[in-house]
């Protein structure tokens, strides 16, 4: 199987080994304890810190000693960490710093990445920092500065909010498009879906959060989340519209060459892996826009949540408590007379037990207005909500079962015979009934199964399969998805994962097939006609 998501696995790990060979580096080392250092974590921030000075230095163009860094190390020694030492100790602390940590004394330092395209390790070399001879005082001095791992180092401990992210991940895809280069541009088109589902997940979580107290939820976190949402949905919405006309464009330049897309031996290899690469890349940008639809619709619950949840608190607020002790035992003691209205305190205790246990569940449901009780007609109706939602959904399970049993039999007849139409199947399953009832369950079953082969014509199984593994969270619906059905089937029947594609034509004679005696959902027996139609698996 291809694994898209593992290209460039070995520039990933480049990326890594910038801090674990720095890190491992940093730990092996017992001189620390020789400046104070105790606790690795205040070495690694010093090493940062090093490193940032060298970097500033750098984009200034100026000159970086060991004396330079000394100096900087001498006052952040003094001022930052509260760890002062001496002249001579800051210049073996920066040469230990520079040339034992960041240039490993001198030795080449690698790690290895693995590379799943040729499925063997590529030794990566990283290199800090650099140094060249400069002039300093008609002396020659040593002067350091980053290399490019250095600086993809620093410039990747840098946060960008998501909203950044996105605009970044948005240009790059416009470039990767202007210049087609469609196999990168799925890449970042896939990278920026991905992006919209964080924001969608970081809003339910914020609900969830101030749901259980809106009080730990600060208004900065508000004031984020809301401005990420707003430049998102603003900047985005528009563009990923644009961007798909011009993808549904460039895939019409193709099809307008003469070039049916049923017959894809016809293209060539590029022309081919570009029409498979548009076609995701246009799958994408409509999910994308799905997404940002829902993410709309989040914003403005999670507004209204947040306002809602600190108008009930505001509210608590005005709950006039008593003190016992003050207002009621202290009255007492000074004026024995009002005991007489000690009733008035304790009635409340005394009343009789409900007859009705009390759900807890309808305490936190939306709570809509009740008809007018004087009216005769109306009847009021207890509905038990847990026994109500595990009938529904067993009601849901049970549907859905039958849609897989009528999909798995039609497929498993056209896998036995590779062609085959609705009459053909019809003829074979007459005396076996079994497989007639799996095959029609229900005549709103059959039929809605029917329909839906007739709308895709033409499944493209591989492409599915593909597409729902690059996902990265997939949520499935709970309406009959003849594509989720056929993917499921093919995964729990390990002998059909060899289908490629399945066709589904209209017959050319205008004979209907007929079924004869079917039950209905309520019930009924009738007979159904249907035109013939032709299943084809490739």
């Amino acid at each position: 199987m291809k694994y898209d998501f593992l290209k460039d696995f070995d520039i990933r790990m480049k990326k890594i080994g910038y801090f674990v060979l720095l890190c491992k580096n940093t730990i092996s080392k017992t001189s620390w304890t020789n400046y104070g250092f105790t606790n690795q974590l205040d070495s690694l921030n010093l090493i940062f810190s090093v490193l940032l000075f060298i970097m500033e230095q750098s984009l200034k163009e100026e000159i970086c000693t060991i004396y330079d860094i000394s100096l900087f190390l001498d006052d952040i020694m003094s001022n930052n960490f509260k760890k002062p030492i001496s002249n001579d100790e800051c210049i073996e602390l920066s040469d230990f710093i520079v040339n034992t940590i960041l240039c490993n004394n001198g030795e080449a330092m690698y790690i290895n990445g693995f590379d799943y395209e040729n499925s063997i390790y590529n030794e990566i070399n990283i290199r800090y920092v650099s140094n060249k001879i400069e002039e300093v005082n008609e002396q020659r001095r040593t002067s350091y500065y980053l290399t490019d791992d250095g600086y993809n180092l620093l410039l990747s401990t840098l946060e960008i909010d998501n909203n950044m992210r996105l605009t970044i991940h948005e240009m790059i895809f416009k470039l990767h498009l202007e210049k087609a280069s469609y196999d990168k541009a799925v890449d970042e088109v896939k990278t920026i879906f991905n992006l919209i589902r964080m924001q969608i997940q970081n809003i339910n979580n914020a609900i969830d959060k101030i749901k259980n107290n809106p009080l730990s939820y600060t208004i900065e976190e508000y004031k984020n989340i809301l401005n990420n949402n707003f430049n998102s949905l603003s900047d985005t919405r528009e563009k990923f519209g644009q961007y798909k006309e011009l993808v549904q464009l460039r895939i019409d330049e193709i099809q307008e060459n003469n070039i049916e897309l049923s017959d894809f031996e016809e293209l060539d290899s590029k022309e081919l892996d570009n029409l498979n690469s548009l076609k995701t890349i246009n799958t994408y940008l409509s999910q994308s826009m799905e997404e940002q639809q829902k993410l709309l619709n989040h914003h403005f619950d999670f507004k209204n949540i947040y306002s809602t949840e600190l108008e009930e608190m505001a509210k608590m607020v005005l709950i006039k408590r008593i003190n016992i002790n003050t207002e009621i035992y202290d009255k007492i003691l000074n004026d024995v007379t009002n005991l007489e209205d000690m009733n008035l305190f304790f009635s409340p205790l005394f009343k009789p037990k409900l007859n009705k246990y009390y759900n807890i569940n309808k305490s936190i449901q939306y709570q809509k207005a009740i008809k007018n009780l004087n009216n005769e007609e109306d009847e009021i109706i207890v509905i038990d909500d847990e026994e109500f939602n595990r009938k529904k959904e067993e009601e849901l399970k049970r549907k859905i079962l039958n849609y897989e049993k009528c999909v798995e039999t039609i497929i498993n007849i056209v896998v036995e015979h590779r062609e085959i139409t609705l009459s053909q199947i019809r003829e074979e399953l007459t005396n076996n009934k079994e497989k007639l009832n799996d095959l029609i369950p229900t005549i709103e079953v059959f039929r809605e199964v029917i329909i839906e082969f007739l709308k895709s014509k033409i499944i493209n199984v591989k492409e599915l399969i593909d597409e729902m593994e690059s996902i990265v969270s997939f949520n499935k619906s709970s309406d009959f998805q003849l594509n989720e059905i056929i993917l499921k089937i093919i995964e729990e029947n390990k002998y059909l994962s060899k289908i490629k594609y399945i066709k589904v034509n209209k017959c050319e004679d205008l004979e209907k097939v007929s079924f004869n005696e079917l039950k209905s959902e309520n019930g009924f027996v009738k007979t159904v006609l249907c035109s013939d139609l032709k299943f084809i698996i490739e």
